[in-house]
């Protein structure tokens, strides 16, 4: 995370995300080859090619005429409701595709925090500090149900915490580095340095 300062010296807070460009591999039509709904794939980052499934080794080069290229990420965007533009095979799509001003929807996995107890994880105040309460300044509590001698399902308690799949939506683009393939989104991402971001046009 950064800041940065617009126009009128206000300061911005955000995320600093290198959005590099992912090339268009195969796109699904509705009939065709019993596919049910349109779709396309797409590939991001770089593998060497011997560290790749022989099917996706086969539409990364079918997609790019015959010269293979290995991809890190393979992502399928499903098209249900029409909201994704047309793509052609073997098309690049950048940082240019956004502007400053738009309203994305970004999805990623939180920062995983291993087990931790009910404080941390749900913000229990714990035990009371008083006369007789020895070590119960992170305890949970009672959990009893009132008769039906059992542990109702939801109940808060500890287990582990983060490492799950977070979406936020509406948030800003306030920034667009097409040098550098890099946006700058208003607020905060989900998930630590290095951890992959799909980021969608609203």
């Amino acid at each position: 995370m950064m800041q940065i300062f617009d126009v009128a010296g206000k300061v911005i807070p955000g995320t600093l995300v290198s959005a590099g460009p992912i090339t268009v591999l195969a796109t699904k039509k509705t009939g065709e080859k019993g596919n049910k709904y349109d779709s396309i794939i797409v590939g991001y980052g770089e593998r060497r090619v011997k560290n790749i499934n022989k099917p996706q080794r086969e539409m990364i080069k079918k997609a790019l005429t015959g010269q293979e290229q290995g991809f890190a990420v393979l992502k399928e965007f499903n098209n249900k409701k029409g909201t994704l533009p047309e793509a052609a095979v073997g098309q690049t799509i950048d940082v240019s595709a956004f502007a400053e001003g738009d309203k994305v929807v970004v999805s990623a996995i939180t920062k995983g925090k291993g087990f931790q107890g009910v404080v941390k994880r749900h913000g229990f105040h714990g035990g009371r500090r008083s006369h007789g309460q020895k070590h119960s300044e992170r305890e949970p509590g009672s959990i009893g149900a009132g008769g039906k001698q059992r542990v109702m399902p939801g109940m808060r308690m500890a287990g582990r915490m983060g490492g799950d799949l977070m979406t936020f939506k509406n948030l800003l683009i306030a920034g667009v580095d097409k040098e550098n393939n890099q946006l700058f989104i208003k607020g905060a991402i989900p998930g630590r340095k290095g951890t992959l971001v799909e980021i969608i046009a609203k």
